[in-house]
């Protein structure tokens, strides 16, 4: 009889004996730029058919239910934006979710790139490309997870749910969010989810609460003029340098409050793009476009920030003459955290704990991940992976294939309840 100390033994060594499978899937997937056709790409088919492959070829839909989920979208070739969800039985009802984005931004300047963004190099223990680590090294690990349960018949302890989901980059509106809101996939309360999208390098964070949201964009309209003769226009660049450093001031007075779960432990209210606006310097310009990225505290009311916003808007308007308009651009009002006695919190920590011998902590983040929509129904949703710092987004961007093994460690002692 295999004890639960041998049991977890060999699931850590059949992670292990995949290594060289995982790093060939991770190169197969990030070969693929699924980029939203929001922001000029051609989205996630070409990726989910190859996901969907990998998962067939390693015999994981044997016994399992694969279901496509497509969400309509007009700017997609496909006329759509798909996610993959594979549900495997286990010994109980009780449902494990693990989702992963699987769409990525865009290379950037590629410039900037030692080498092909969209083909993987493998050099010192890492594999370079665009998406290996976000959201890439995750979705392998999830997946060769399972592949080792399924490798020694292991039945998982729950029912494991594995998301492949599109469009998280872009806010989700073709994925997650309907899929929560509008009941397209049948989450329920007791649902234990846990989201691969953030940690650090020690892999000891475990993410259960999120700033709220607002990304407010402001156009001010003057009268266009010579530079020689500002007397005859309005300087739409003077408006908006008293609106910017006015709304910067009053914000950060407004709402001082500090919360230690977060790392900053403030809000922040930082000025951002700034649209071009005039090609010739000996212009004063009648239009300029200014935006504010907002991440408020949790307990912090969204209409209150705007308020604020809306009142300076009305003393730049009378001081200068100018006309000002608000857009809110992105909004996501902050959800309830999840609880650190939560059971996916628990489980999750002592997985954690088995694999890397550490403590795990817990805390809240300002960016946004799509927990935060199982948290707005009462459904406790963490975020962990472990992962590099910095890599986000950036020119070069690397999965180290050590993180990548831990990770699949702790989903895979996860799935099994061991």
């Amino acid at each position: 009889m295999i004890t639960i100390s041998g049991l977890k033994d060999n699931i850590l060594k059949e992670i292990e004996h995949l290594e060289s499978e995982m790093i060939k899937s991770l190169c197969r997937i990030v070969r693929f730029p699924a980029v939203s056709p929001h922001n000029g790409g051609r989205g996630e088919e070409a990726k989910a058919q190859e996901i969907s492959k990998i998962l067939i070829e390693q015999g994981l839909t044997e016994g399992a239910e694969l279901e496509w989920i497509r969400i309509p979208d007009e700017k997609s070739h496909t006329g759509n934006r798909p996610s993959i969800i594979l549900r495997t039985p286990g010994k109980t009802q009780q449902r494990l979710w693990i989702l992963c984005h699987i769409d990525v931004v865009s290379a950037g300047d590629r410039s900037s790139w030692n080498n092909d963004p969209f083909e993987p190099v493998i050099k010192d223990g890492k594999v370079y490309a665009r998406g290996t680590n976000d959201n890439g090294q995750a979705v392998i690990a999830m997946i060769y997870a399972l592949k080792a349960l399924k490798n020694l018949k292991i039945v998982p302890e729950y029912e494991i749910c594995l998301g492949f989901v599109a469009d998280e980059e872009t806010g989700s509106h073709y994925s997650i969010e309907p899929m929560v809101n509008n009941g397209i996939v049948d989450f329920r309360e007791d649902d234990m989810i846990l989201v691969p999208d953030g940690g650090d390098s020690k892999g000891d964070f475990i993410e259960i609460a999120e700033k709220g949201l607002l990304q407010i964009e402001f156009t001010i309209i003057g009268k266009q003029t010579h530079a020689s003769s500002p007397n005859l226009g309005s300087n739409a660049c003077r408006a908006a340098n008293i609106l910017s450093v006015t709304l910067d001031e009053e914000l950060h007075k407004a709402f001082p409050d500090c919360d230690e779960l977060f790392t900053p432990n403030k809000s922040t209210f930082e000025p951002t793009r700034r649209y071009t606006n005039v090609v010739s310097i000996n212009i004063v310009p009648g239009v300029e476009r200014i935006s504010f990225d907002c991440r408020v505290l949790p307990h912090i009311k969204l209409d209150d920030v705007i308020k604020i916003a809306e009142k300076v808007m009305e003393s730049v308007m009378s001081q200068t003459g100018v006309k000002v308009k608000l857009n809110v651009i992105n909004r996501s009002d902050a959800a309830p955290c999840t609880s650190p006695d939560s059971t996916v919190a628990k489980i999750l920590s002592k997985a954690i704990n088995e694999v890397l011998n550490v403590k795990p902590r817990f805390g809240g983040v300002g960016g946004g991940t799509f927990s935060a929509f199982f948290r707005h129904k009462g459904i406790s949703s963490v975020v962990w992976e472990q992962n590099t710092e910095g890599q986000t987004h950036q020119p070069n961007e690397y999965a180290i294939i050590k993180y990548m093994l831990n990770n699949a460690k702790v989903f895979a002692l996860l799935m099994s309840g061991a």
